[in-house]
């Protein structure tokens, strides 16, 4: 069964780079610039998990995070973030209090993002 991960980044070679490292694992991958474009993706698909950047425009993730754990409890989250006005960890540890699975500082590794994403959302 291919599970379906739904990539919120709005830095673009990032968000290849990710997709391209996902698609090869066997994940289908629909993207989003931001959380706002992601919301509506989720709420017209299946997704198995959402993995989102937390400084973007429109709408960070954090709040991506809270909407999607306002409306849909279950949903599986992954956190990620290079920093931004402060150090990356204040806005990853608060990702996690709102129920991020995992929370990943940039740049990420390969091989870190697939053990998180496997860990969450295992292909069968």
């Amino acid at each position: 069964m291919t599970r379906t991960i739904l990539l919120i980044e709005d830095d673009q070679q990032h968000r290849l780079m990710l997709r391209k490292t996902l698609a090869k694992a066997g994940y289908a991958i629909i993207t989003a610039n931001d959380g706002k474009e992601g919301l509506r993706h989720f709420d017209s698909q299946i997704i198995d998990l959402v993995i989102t950047d937390l400084i973007m425009p429109e709408m960070e993730g954090l709040e991506t995070i809270r909407r999607l754990r306002k409306q849909h409890k279950g949903t599986k989250i992954i956190a990620i973030s290079g920093g931004g006005r402060t150090d990356p960890a204040s806005y990853l540890n608060v990702a996690k209090l709102l129920g991020a699975a995992h929370a990943l500082r940039k740049p990420i590794r390969r091989k870190e993002l697939l053990e998180a994403v496997q860990d969450v959302c295992p292909l069968d």
